[in-house]
């Protein structure tokens, strides 16, 4: 029987005061505090799911936001149809198939190539998505009324954080996530070492498409109103990669580092400098790749590595909620 790490147990106790705290929330503050909320919960879990694979893997996606729209359109059409748990099911399902297939052609790529078709899939989406609601539907968006509140939206969405702390927490610790982060180091040395590198590629991409499009599904009824330039802005993509990359993605928890002051910013330039936000983002990024080109887990991993050499006496904790 394996014994948890003090590192597991501090994981699984931080774990389960963010859920409480995040489920007492809309108790205790008011509008804006709950759409702040809904803001951090939204790119905690983005920014995580894009760090279940790009983060060990190596590969920098900026596909984020197709699969977020794609839970987005899905609640769009079918949210008045079906039972919402059906609905959100069934978002993440076409989420997952689509990265599945996209992941089978595209997944032998890499470096800039992967990044370039990333992002062209992403923009090929919302291209189709706008030529058949404008040829076919008959209007360029469609109208989201379901009876879905902002507390509602943030259990949800606190739940499904949660949930994606569980599965990422489980592929570190199986084959898989051995293989992924072998792939990461070399992907000609994990082929030679027997790794089905395509296999492990398609399944943590896809695992972490359906868990975008549960947020988009999740959202979208806060909008009311909702068209592909709403549902598939890029901007959502380039946020996601700086909140990640700011955190640490080479960790689990190290994108909440970099969520947490980047939603706060975000939503200072958006409210007072909404015409220069896309120059400022561009800075953003470039300030933190040259600052801070390992993340805030990186620079906390450099501190305890030099205070174990500093005292090493002291007993070395294994790695484990990271």
């Amino acid at each position: 029987m394996t014994i948890p790490t003090r590192a597991t147990l501090l994981g699984v106790v931080l774990l389960l005061a963010g859920v409480i705290g995040f489920a007492l929330l809309p108790s205790v503050v008011g509008g804006y505090g709950l759409s702040l909320a809904i803001n951090f919960l939204m790119f905690a879990i983005l920014a995580t799911a894009w760090a279940m694979f790009s983060g060990p893997s190596g590969y920098v996606s900026l596909a984020t936001v197709a699969f977020f729209g794609i839970g987005a359109y899905t609640v769009a059409v079918l949210g008045e149809q079906l039972p919402w748990g059906a609905v959100l099911l069934l978002a993440a399902g076409i989420a997952f198939v689509v990265a599945l297939l996209v992941g089978l052609s595209t997944l032998r790529l890499s470096g800039v190539y992967f990044v370039i078709f990333s992002f062209g899939l992403a923009e090929l989406i919302r291209q189709v998505v706008n030529w058949y609601e404008s040829t076919q539907a008959g209007s360029v968006g469609r109208y989201v009324f379901l009876d879905i509140t902002q507390e509602q939206i943030v259990w949800q969405l606190t739940a499904v954080l949660a949930l994606l702390f569980i599965v990422g927490w489980l592929i570190q610790r199986s084959r898989v996530g051995f293989a992924l982060r072998m792939i990461g180091d070399d992907e000609t040395v994990a082929l030679h070492c027997g790794v089905n590198i395509t296999l492990i590629k398609v399944l943590v991409f896809s695992l972490s498409a359906a868990f975008m499009a549960l947020v988009g599904a999740i959202v979208a009824p806060r909008w009311t109103y909702l068209d592909p330039s709403i549902a598939f802005n890029p901007n959502i993509s380039f946020q996601v990669l700086i909140m990640a990359l700011l955190g640490g993605a080479r960790r689990l928890y190290g994108p909440l580092l970099g969520v947490i002051p980047m939603v706060l910013l975000f939503e200072y330039l958006s409210t007072h400098f909404p015409h220069l936000f896309s120059v400022l983002l561009g800075v953003t990024f470039l300030a933190i790749v040259y600052l801070v080109p390992h993340g805030v887990a990186g620079l906390i991993d450099s501190y305890v590595q030099r205070y174990r050499a500093r005292f090493p006496g002291q007993p070395a904790q294994q790695e484990g909620a990271s």
